[in-house]
């Protein structure tokens, strides 16, 4: 059922251009009032036969499973505000406070914030989660990259945003310019981007 609601669906030299725009409570109530029209409609409009199923079930079940969904998106929505206000912390390894932090310090702290427990390093966070193609990027998920070949993971960062051209960026903590925003189209990263894990599942 979960599956057929989702259906709504340290290096760089990426500069963030936009502005970040930072939701009220009000705004956001406003904004998962609609998500909650839009994943209706989905269900209601839908021809497939696991939606269908849907339709099917007593009101109290499908309005609780959209509401586990909502959860979720105001939860990445929260790690992602934290994240956010890490912009610009230099980058120093080991370290884990905002006088310096490294980037699966910097994944754990935001997440650690939000009430999800992650490991210290990065190769060990990668061990965390559901596996997800980069063409089922979604923001809140985690890309890993290697710098050293051989698949091993030496650098994490978190999805924050998938443009309709498909371009995923993230944020991160990169030894050049600290916390920062960059894509996966950049020619740096997009070579040593190696995998991703879904931490926070609907």
């Amino acid at each position: 059922m979960l599956g057929v609601l989702s259906l709504q669906s340290c290096v760089s030299n990426y500069v963030v251009s936009n502005p970040i725009e930072y939701k009220t409570d009000a705004k956001l109530a406003s904004i998962n009032q609609y998500k909650l029209a839009e994943a209706k409609k989905e269900i209601a409009n839908s021809t497939d036969p696991q939606a269908v199923a849907v339709i099917k079930l007593d009101k109290t079940q499908v309005q609780n499973a959209i509401s586990d969904i909502l959860k979720r998106e105001n939860t990445i929505d929260d790690i992602l505000k934290e994240a956010y206000t890490y912009i610009g912390t230099p980058y120093r390894y080991g370290g884990t406070t905002r006088s310096g932090i490294d980037c699966s310090a910097f994944v754990l702290s935001v997440f650690g914030e939000n009430g999800v427990d992650l490991p210290r390093v990065a190769a060990a966070q990668a061990k965390e989660g559901e596996s997800i193609s980069k063409q089922d990027l979604k923001k809140g998920d985690l890309v890993f990259f290697s710098h050293r070949g051989r698949g091993r993971i030496s650098h994490v960062g978190i999805v924050e945003e998938v443009t309709p051209e498909g371009d995923v960026k993230f944020i991160h903590s990169a030894t050049s310019k600290g916390v920062m925003i960059s894509s996966l189209e950049d020619n740096y990263w997009g070579p040593r981007f190696t995998y991703a894990k879904r931490i926070i599942t609907d």
